[in-house]
């Protein structure tokens, strides 16, 4: 009996050491993810992205933004992206396109500078979309700018007319909110370029009725 006596304490004081480590084991578990649920709820919710606008970068680099509301110019490889007038859409001082009107309204579409566009619908331009208060769009409010490509509506007014071709406002449309915004975001904070694009033209056959 004397030799289990002391074998009892022994038993005892590493089963209290156990537990005190699985103990101390599991608090640690607990803290670490806690702090793994602070460093999550602390990151941006910008997509990945440092903050809003450069998500809306992003967004407006992938969706090829550029491609029409940039005028171009020509590189070592051909017409590319002129940035000096990045997002400022046709430039009021580029003489329009010369095409038949009628064959190209009747029969297809022809391009001049990717920025003004002749087809069915007559002849469009892409907008300026920088930051300019008076000719872009530095003077809209967030809502106007999702209802612009929400639902097509020209200066984002439930009444505007509706967006002509080429521009997929209806891809754009399926963007969620948080996207959008961060799109606006971007736009806000671009270039002010003071630029006025012209008004579109109706079709020729429509003008001789």
């Amino acid at each position: 009996m004397k030799k289990f006596s002391g074998v009892i304490p022994v038993i005892l004081m590493v089963s209290v050491f156990i537990f005190s480590r699985c103990d101390q084991g599991q608090a640690d578990k607990i803290e670490v993810t806690k702090d793994s649920a602070q460093t999550q709820a602390a990151l941006p919710a910008y997509g990945g992205f440092e903050s809003q606008v450069a998500w809306g970068k992003h967004i407006v680099t992938i969706a090829g933004c550029n491609d029409c509301h940039t005028p171009k110019k020509m590189g070592p490889a051909g017409p590319e992206d002129n940035m000096d007038l990045e997002l400022s859409g046709r430039p009021s001082q580029m003489p329009g396109i010369n095409v038949n009107r009628k064959e190209m309204e009747s029969k297809g579409l022809s391009v001049d500078n990717f920025t003004e566009w002749v087809g069915p619908w007559g002849v469009s331009y892409t907008a300026n979309i920088t930051s300019d208060s008076t000719t872009g769009i530095g003077n809209w409010t967030e809502d106007q700018f999702i209802l612009c490509l929400r639902k097509g509506k020209y200066g984002g007014v439930a009444a505007g007319r509706n967006l002509l071709p080429p521009m997929p406002w209806q891809n754009f449309a399926q963007m969620t909110d948080d996207e959008l915004k961060a799109v606006y975001a971007y736009l806000e904070s671009t270039n002010p370029i003071h630029n006025i694009v012209p008004q579109p033209q109706p079709p020729v056959l429509a003008m001789k009725k």
